[in-house]
């Protein structure tokens, strides 16, 4: 079959799929901006959904199924598509739809990174056809730098995750109402499922335990293989591998990339230590983990301190590696730096601080820091509490933040230290609440 009698058919199979059965997301995507919409975020996050709500929308607002052009580039028939062939896309459509103005069409390119140079053509496309573009994409690098660069300031993006814990409620049919008392017992019982297993929707709306494994499993592989060693074009897929799993194992304490690479050298294994600080790049503009830097006044301290990694989903690191019997606060904290990071503007930063006490959280807005926040699973144990308010204590006088707040399983309280109040909050009442 041509290349352009499957883009036909793709496009054709799309439109016989409308209106699309998906849920509604917390992230709603204009429509009829007259700007590019970007949507980056991890593999089976949901991207996907955003796009099919917005046609949901448009077709109730009249839009005819002919009008949408849908083309999802993770086809197996699309993996070796080059730039020049990007055409026919165009080609193809009006060719199927003569009698439709291109200008009134409404474009969704999923996955699009996949294909080389993909930028000029939606520039291209956009600057002489069609306002209505949607793309969305799984490497940070792709959508964010390459992308603002080619298109100088055109897209809007759209940072999608897998379901924060009110979407998973959504999903999963309950109530999040945090003030009603006959609903409190099921927010907890929730929180606790939800903070061990995976938030990516179609893990969530599959009901067998090792089926949810075996997906989780394939998203991993699937990044390993496709977003890592080919298209980075990495020659260890075994070294990738092991690397991944020790950055999932340190989660939450700062990592040493040099101790990584040491053992590995130590192991008989050949690799640069530049390589790894690219894989740890690498890592990162694929969505499956975010860098949170040490706080430090000196810019040149902070870049050259450890950095922290937090994984996308505590589910697929559960799927991976072996859960240890002290996972329940590191998983706590990833959830709750997944909320932060959600959150966050554009201009946001968050770091961690340590200096002779250690916060988890220091959250930056422009300028300031606007909060401090701990997360400990349980302060029942008074040298557990001391060293969290301790902890909070000093990074307020370093940072001169006075908003403070710890993040519990289940404990709240308001304590007053030293002249400083801080809050502590059950951490699905804070999920709920933000």
């Amino acid at each position: 079959m041509k290349r352009k009698d499957v883009i036909q058919s793709l496009i054709a199979t799309k439109q016989n799929e409308i209106p699309f059965n998906v849920i509604k997301r917390d992230l709603e995507l204009p429509i009829n901006s007259e700007q590019i919409i970007t949507i980056p975020g991890v593999r089976r996050c949901g991207k996907s959904s955003l796009m099919m709500l917005v046609i949901n929308s448009l077709v109730e607002q009249g839009v005819q199924k002919e009008q949408i052009l849908w083309l999802g580039f993770d086809d197996e028939r699309l993996y070796d598509m080059s730039t020049d062939e990007l055409d026919d896309i165009i080609t193809g459509y009006m060719e199927m739809y003569p009698n439709i103005p291109i200008k009134d069409v409404y474009m969704f390119f999923d996955e699009i990174q996949l294909v080389d140079k993909w930028e000029l053509f939606v520039l291209r496309i956009f600057k002489s056809y069609c306002k209505n573009i949607y793309v969305s994409g799984s490497n940070a690098q792709m959508l964010s730098q390459e992308l603002s660069s080619a298109l100088r300031g055109w897209p809007l993006e759209y940072e999608e995750f897998p379901l924060s814990f009110n979407e998973y409620c959504r999903f999963k049919g309950i109530a999040t109402n945090i003030f009603a008392e006959a609903d409190k017992a099921k927010l907890k019982n929730a929180f606790t499922e939800f903070n061990h297993s995976s938030a990516f929707p179609e893990v969530v709306l599959t009901p067998e335990k090792s089926m949810k494994e075996r997906k989780l499993q394939g998203y991993f592989n699937t990044m390993l293989f496709r977003d890592l060693v080919e298209h980075y074009k990495l020659s260890n897929p075994e070294l990738v591998r092991y690397f991944l799993k020790r950055v999932m194992a340190n989660l939450t304490k700062p990592t040493s990339i040099n101790s990584i690479y040491n053992d590995i050298k130590s192991q008989g294994l050949k690799v640069s230590k530049d390589k790894l600080y690219e894989l740890a790049d690498h890592i990162c503009s694929i969505f499956l983990f975010f860098r949170v830097p040490k706080y430090d006044k000196s810019i040149i301290k902070e870049k050259n301190s450890l950095n922290k990694y937090y994984c996308i989903d505590n589910g697929m690191r559960n799927a991976i590696l072996l859960p240890q019997s002290d996972d329940d606060g590191k998983l706590l904290e990833n959830t709750v730096f997944l909320n932060l990071r959600r959150n966050s503007k554009p201009t946001d930063k968050i770091f961690y601080y340590q200096g002779t006490k250690e916060c988890d959280f220091v959250c930056q807005r422009n300028e300031s820091i606007v909060e401090l926040i701990q997360v400990t699973w349980d302060m029942s144990d008074e040298e557990t509490r001391k060293r969290e308010i301790d902890g909070l204590l000093e990074a307020a006088r370093v940072t001169s933040c006075d908003k403070l707040s710890i993040i519990t399983n289940d404990e709240e309280s308001e304590i007053i230290e030293d002249g400083m109040t801080i809050k502590v909050i059950p951490v699905w009442k804070w999920l709920l609440s933000k």
